[in-house]
């Protein structure tokens, strides 16, 4: 089984791949992830990477569809996998589509999470992540039980660079402008299913509709 997630920053995706991994044993790949852990060990690529995304800009499509390809030579995919943040745009679609060639597989379904722009806004912009293990929090929805500090290893939560408001806006600007083109792309395939990004709980409840347990 191998699943695209699609969806403005914020929309859920990480959420629902969670639920997505437990339910289908399958590993989730988040491009986000791949470039987070390249900045914490400051690669060459991560590196050059956050320069992008400190802008609120989108990584060039030649350095995403690298390290992608590289991803989806482990030895873990061969039973499918979930795909987050991964592809943008068509240029990213049309790589993808022949790496999955060049390994014999199909994508099952397209998962497109369609969020109201305030409600994005109000999510990423109140997201925490620890500084030391990456845990992810919320101001409002999932507060750490200690103010500031992380419940798992007790190091201090951030609000990453890329999440403030205005950063936030750019972002999803970005993402809107080019990806309107790749959901006519995945629509016209077939493969594309549209469901709400208004809360985990019924988000989760419209996939499993689709997919099936």
């Amino acid at each position: 089984m191998i699943i695209i997630l699609l969806g403005a920053p914020g929309a859920g995706k990480g959420s629902q791949a969670e639920l997505l991994v437990k339910r289908y044993n399958i590993p989730h790949i988040s491009t986000g992830d791949i470039f987070r852990d390249n900045f914490k060990n400051e690669t060459p690529i991560g590196k050059l990477a956050k320069e992008y995304i400190d802008k609120g800009q989108l990584v060039p499509d030649s350095l995403t569809n690298d390290i992608v390809r590289e991803r989806l030579s482990a030895k873990d995919v061969s039973n499918g996998f979930i795909l987050d943040g991964y592809p943008r745009n068509i240029n990213q679609a049309e790589a993808l589509d022949k790496i999955l060639k060049r390994f014999g597989w199909e994508i099952t379904r397209v998962i497109n999470i369609a969020t109201p722009l305030d409600l994005l806004v109000k999510r990423i912009s109140g997201r925490r992540v620890c500084s030391n293990c990456g845990a992810v929090y919320h101001i409002e929805n999932k507060k750490t039980k200690h103010e500031g500090i992380c419940d798992i290893c007790f190091n201090p939560v951030v609000q990453r660079e890329d999440d403030n408001e205005q950063t936030v806006l750019t972002r999803i600007k970005i993402y809107e402008e080019q990806t309107k083109d790749l959901i006519d792309y995945y629509n016209e395939k077939g493969l594309l299913s549209n469901v709400s990004g208004i809360t985990i709980p019924q988000t989760d409840k419209e996939v499993v509709e689709i997919l099936g347990e």
